[in-house]
């Protein structure tokens, strides 16, 4: 019976993620039917079941910290060709993409995700336990792109309104990529041990512990069906997106909310897996997919618009209005505040979540 469970789970897990593909091809560009918006859902939420899937076989077989790093860095590459892409085609509407894209990675991973995932951990087990070292080094990077890309615009003076000039775009985008490259070295390399989830006695835990790991081949394929299944999440999130515009806009919402729902959509694949992990009392490896999807986020995004303003027209702001800075200051205050003791309360979760619900409600109501 568990061999027959385990082969049908391997089937729809790939099958799902081409069919995401060739869905997503056949109706990109056009005008689509409710009958096909109920079916682009459906698969939409299987290819990010099944994204979820490959990403642990992958993680089963590289281990910690490597396992969220390829899921984090999958989802946010795909993303950034998604915002380049619309970009392109936008204009000067499209001015604020990346920020807004950006700022909601941000709160969606660093209060949303994070806030889920402590509060599942705690109620489950007492306290959430993880690693304060490494995240804070995660949270302190997360902090300092945040800054200087999305808060310095409003400030600088070289160029008028919240944008950089183009030596100062520059240089935000090769700082952007220098930290996260030394924070990717750091997480690996230098000082894995950091981000490896840990015992409720302190004892690093370097292996899991419930299955053999995979074999290369099958990881290899996993690794495949798990690009084919990103590209099938953002490309279908992005096919819904003028169902969802017109829907925020029959409701009398801001055009800003259609980017916090596409938003959702993408991190849905990192949020489950995310949850998966805080059941299982491995938080730091929570904590590893959400901060370190808010830094691939800011940290590849940031220096790929930069790139493409060269050829793209119009402007591209980036600053932060002051309402937003007073949340992502709040919310660095309390993650710091979070992170110091290595645990946490549903106390805690509560917080971050509270924040995140004070995004969302700014959003519809700002």
């Amino acid at each position: 019976m568990t061999a027959r469970l385990r082969s049908l789970t391997a089937r729809w897990t790939s099958l799902v993620p081409a069919l995401a593909v060739v869905l997503l091809v056949l109706t990109w560009g056009r005008d689509l039917a409710p009958v096909v918006v109920a079916l682009i859902t459906v698969v939409l939420a299987g290819a990010v079941l099944a994204a979820v899937h490959h990403a642990e076989v992958v993680a089963h077989r590289v281990g910690e910290p490597f396992g969220s790093l390829v899921l984090a860095v999958a989802v946010t590459i795909i993303e950034v060709a998604l915002i380049v892409t619309l970009m392109a085609d936008g204009g000067d509407k499209s001015s604020t993409l990346a920020r807004d894209t950006v700022f909601a990675a941000v709160m969606i991973t660093c209060n949303g995700i994070v806030g889920l995932c402590l509060l599942v951990a705690s109620l489950r087990h007492g306290t959430a336990i993880f690693n304060p070292e490494g995240t804070g080094a995660a949270l302190a990077t997360v902090a300092t792109l945040a800054t200087l890309s999305l808060v310095l615009p409003t400030f600088t003076t070289s160029k008028p309104g919240p944008e950089f000039s183009s030596v100062q775009l520059t240089f935000a985008a090769l700082s952007s990529l220098v930290l996260y490259g030394l924070f990717v070295t750091t997480q690996t390399v230098r000082h894995r041990d950091y981000f490896l989830p840990v015992t409720r006695q302190g004892g690093v835990i370097t292996g899991d512990d419930h299955a053999a790991a995979p074999s290369s081949r099958t990881a290899l394929i996993s690794l495949s069906l798990l690009g084919l299944a990103l590209v099938g999440v953002v490309g279908l999130a992005k096919g819904v997106s003028p169902t969802i515009e017109d829907g925020v806009e029959a409701a009398g919402l801001p055009h800003a909310v259609v980017g916090v729902i596409i938003a959702l959509l993408v991190l849905l694949p990192e949020t489950i897996a995310a949850l998966r992990s805080a059941r299982r009392d491995r938080v730091q490896t929570s904590l590893n997919l959400a901060l370190g999807s808010a830094m691939a986020s800011i940290g590849l995004t940031i220096p790929a618009v930069a790139l493409a303003s060269i050829w793209l027209s119009g402007p591209l702001v980036l600053g932060l209005g002051p309402t937003h800075m007073v949340l992502l200051a709040l919310t660095v205050v309390v993650s710091s505040l979070t992170v110091v003791p290595g645990r946490a309360t549903p106390l805690q979760g509560g917080v971050h979540l509270v924040l995140f619900a004070a995004y969302l409600e700014l959003a519809v109501n700002p």
